[in-house]
């Protein structure tokens, strides 16, 4: 099998992922239920189901548009003030009443110094582009998902067809030791234990068939489904694809969004900190307004500034934390930098030795357990090997089999953390050969 993330990443990542993130997903874009796949369904199917449909991803989308309507806010400018001021009236004396009475209305705005405006705008931008990558590696982090359980599915389809081949065996050794037992060239017993073994298989298989219809709903439910359409997942699990050599797959590790998000994070700390020190500068307000004097019914225009002194809040404490929320940033990449190296040729060694192991089981564990089981199916019909042994040879024989399952899981499981790690295929299939 081509790696299953390979395959997500040719068939929807450089077409569906990336083109959403470029232009921003609307978050009413949800597909239609009839659009959910059916029949039999491939990896690709499933991707393009659960990108369109799943439900975290739809919650998180309104993120995106919440951060282009802190850009929208962040342009506006401070609104004028409206003051009305009115003096003496209602005292004593010549001031009684309202014959004294002078009232101002007057208009005022404050005028933004240091680009303060443009600043916010900056701040929000680069908090937009933060919420653009997170919603990228929420994206990624449903496509590694949809992968694991497509290959949950495939995995639970060949321990079906496993345990019918063992009902199947049980069945054939039952029927051959009835004919021993008639024939009385085997005692009572061994029958009775046949048909034990014939009862176990038959409640494998049902055990099976459980886990596969639950592995199918797992599936189902990256895309909001409740109750799969599809009836089976295409797969092959014994293909293993030669790997990209481990040099390159460390100098990829910059293009995870987990780690680019940290340059994001670090613009929008550059960013908040300009502002902070813009806004350390005090902004200046400009009032202009009308007098009117009652008692000579006399009107003068009124004009003013106001400006904060600076003797005691510089934003100095802001400007401050700014700087460590900076730093902060550079600290927690370099720290995620050597975790995700650390973690990816760890990755690399085991889906390294899962590929080795599987294919030792495949290649020589198997052939030789299958000759095994048929020189002792030959030797117990001419009486040289007993029952035992010949019950002991069928279970070497699907054991290895197993074995086969379980490493070929492994391999194609570890692959797609690997490839999740570095947001890329890492087989060498040619990228524009077209998906079976």
């Amino acid at each position: 099998m081509r790696s299953v993330l390979s395959r997500a990443s040719r068939a929807c990542a450089r077409g569906f992922l990336w083109g959403a993130l470029a232009i921003g997903l609307d978050a009413s874009a949800v597909a239609a239920p009839g659009d959910e796949p059916r029949g039999e369904l491939t990896l690709a199917q499933a991707i393009e189901a659960a990108l369109a449909c799943n439900p975290d991803l739809i919650a998180s989308r309104y993120e995106l548009t919440a951060a282009q309507a802190r850009i929208v806010q962040a342009r506006l400018r401070p609104n004028p003030t409206l003051d009305l001021e009115l003096e003496n009236f209602a005292g004593s004396g010549d001031f009684r009443g309202t014959r004294q009475l002078e009232s101002t209305l007057s208009l005022s705005q404050v005028i933004e110094l240091g680009g303060k405006r443009a600043l916010r705008e900056s701040v929000a931008s680069a908090d937009r582009d933060l919420v653009s990558v997170e919603q990228r590696a929420r994206q990624l982090d449903v496509l590694a998902d949809v992968t694991r359980r497509y290959l949950d599915v495939i995995t639970a389809q060949e321990r079906v067809q496993l345990a019918r081949q063992t009902r199947d065996l049980a069945q054939q050794t039952l029927n051959a030791i009835d004919g021993r037992v008639q024939a009385a060239r085997s005692p009572q017993a061994e029958a009775s234990r046949a048909r034990i073994a014939l009862t176990r298989a038959i409640l494998e298989e049902g055990q099976s068939g459980t886990l596969l219809r639950a592995a199918r709903a797992a599936l189902a439910a990256t895309w909001g489904s409740i109750e799969p359409l599809f009836t089976s997942a295409r797969a092959d699990l014994f293909s293993f694809p030669e790997l990209a050599p481990l040099p390159g797959l460390l100098d990829r590790i910059g293009r995870n969004p987990d780690l680019l998000r940290f340059a994001s994070e670090a613009r929008l700390r550059e960013a908040e900190l300009r502002l902070a020190q813009a806004q350390a500068r005090p902004n200046i307000a400009l009032a202009l307004g009308v007098r009117h004097l009652e008692e000579t019914n006399d009107a003068a225009l009124v004009a003013g500034f106001s400006v904060p002194l600076r003797a005691y809040d510089r934003n100095q404490g802001v400007i401050r934390e700014s700087q460590a929320r900076r730093a902060q940033t550079d600290a927690a990449r370099n720290s995620a930098l050597i975790r995700a190296r650390a973690t990816l040729y760890a990755l690399y060694q085991e889906v390294t030795a899962a590929r080795e192991r599987a294919d030792a089981l495949r290649n020589e564990a198997i052939p030789q357990a299958q000759t095994a089981l048929d020189q002792t199916q030959a030797g117990y019909e001419r009486g040289r090997f007993s029952f035992l042994e010949l019950v002991t040879a069928q279970q070497d024989l699907l054991q290895v089999r197993a074995g086969v399952i379980d490493a070929a899981a492994d391999f194609h499981r570890l692959l797609a953390e690997l490839e999740r790690i570095t947001n890329e295929p890492l087989t060498r299939d040619d990228p524009e050969a077209p998906l079976p």
